[in-house]
């Protein structure tokens, strides 16, 4: 299990809401098929742990009622989700950074890992943050 160093405190369900919200979703499948309808899964940002001088996220991609989320391309994501100005990983990293105002820690560098199929309408995607200070 990874240790905390109170960054569970940090990081609660409402925050993470705050620095990836439920509406970015529906962004990122309006401008991938032109109507957030198309989309078979909703994303959302879980906090796993400290590591290592590592914060640990997880991007949460859950079925949608009614669509198939193993039909969706989802391994090609972590490439995608790199580059994508909504789903804009570079900003979240920074928006994180900032939470870590005050705590003499800087985010240094971040990876995507690759998409990990949990169960049948639950895939993940990994998010590795390191930092300095």
């Amino acid at each position: 299990m990874l240790g905390t160093k109170g960054f569970d405190k940090l990081f609660t369900p409402d925050v993470l809401k705050q620095l990836f919200s439920e509406e970015r979703s529906d962004q990122f499948f309006e401008a991938l098929y032109g109507d957030a309808e198309e989309g078979a899964y909703d994303i959302s940002l879980e906090f796993i742990g400290f590591r290592e001088k590592r914060l640990e996220f997880m991007l949460r991609l859950t079925q949608r009622a009614g669509k198939c989320i193993t039909c969706s391309l989802t391994y090609g994501l972590p490439e995608v989700f790199t580059r994508h100005p909504i789903i804009n990983i570079k900003g979240l990293v920074q928006n994180i950074e900032a939470l870590l105002d005050g705590r003499g820690r800087r985010c240094a560098d971040w990876h995507l890992g690759s998409t990990q199929e949990v169960s049948n309408n639950l895939h993940t995607i990994p998010l590795s943050i390191s930092l300095k200070g």
